[in-house]
């Protein structure tokens, strides 16, 4: 662990660390820097638990203390979060890579259509959310995929806040915070369990996602609802231009870490 490794890894957290807590997908540089760096992609997977625990504690207790966050309705569908993240996180070997290219783009597309269209609602803090037994049922799906392999976890989140639950763009990521702080170390319990974790990348890159989260909760996010969509708009745009083979991320994200280390 040289001085090098642990700035980029400081660096990659923070960046990864505001985009998870605005939108989501930073996941995706997360686990191309950890491979670029030499874990094997099993260890990658769950060596990235870590990061979105540190880093969703430090957004979660940000909102927490701003009161903009209905922590009661959070921590009731963190439940079946809870149950899919173990039972998911047991089969997290491999992710037959077309049905999730397929299942990830429309869920961004339809995400990216709603941005784009819908104009209507407004930030509330601590917003009341009315749960229904069909939400625990997504939450359990969602959930499941967490555990499973947790790149794009947030936007399936988004989803059903925004389609189902009717949130606005904000509450829904500060709901998407509680409910993977609450979840997600139960599904790293099962990676560490099982050996596949390498705890110095996770608590350094973990420490720099703090100070991402710490950010985007304490400043960005009160840029307003405007900002956020056209943030969130940008990164789906970015993760579908990915999808459909325009661009590779990975590749890219390879390239300039080759190059800088």
């Amino acid at each position: 662990m040289t001085y090098d490794i642990i700035l980029l890894l400081l660096i990659s957290g923070i960046v990864v660390g505001i985009i998870n807590t605005l939108a989501g997908g930073g996941s995706v540089i997360t686990m191309t820097v950890f491979m670029v760096l030499g874990l094997p992609i099993t260890v990658a997977n769950g060596t990235n638990r870590i990061a979105v625990v540190m880093q969703n504690l430090a957004a979660t207790v940000t909102f927490i203390r701003k009161r903009m966050l209905d922590l009661k309705s959070g921590l009731l569908l963190a439940v079946p979060v809870i149950i899919g993240n173990i039972g998911g996180s047991f089969l997290a070997t491999h992710i037959n890579d077309t049905i999730f290219r397929i299942c990830f783009g429309v869920v961004l597309f339809v995400i990216l259509l709603y941005m784009i269209f819908d104009n209507h609602k407004k930030f509330h803090p601590a917003q009341s959310m009315k749960i229904k037994p069909m939400h625990y049922f997504w939450f359990l799906l969602i959930g499941f995929y967490g555990g499973y392999i947790y790149i794009g976890l947030g936007y399936l989140i988004l989803a059903i806040s925004l389609w189902s639950m009717k949130l606005d763009i904000v509450t829904a990521n500060v709901l998407k915070g509680i409910v993977l702080c609450v979840a997600m170390p139960f599904s790293m319990a099962v990676f560490m369990i099982n050996g596949h974790v390498d705890y110095w990348f996770g608590l350094i890159h973990g420490a720099g996602n703090m100070i991402g989260a710490w950010l985007a909760s304490h400043y960005f996010v009160h840029w307003g609802g405007r900002f956020i969509k056209v943030f969130t708009t940008i990164i789906i745009v970015i993760c579908f231009a990915d999808l459909v083979g325009i661009i590779s991320l990975q590749t890219i994200f390879s390239s300039m870490l080759t190059v800088c280390w």
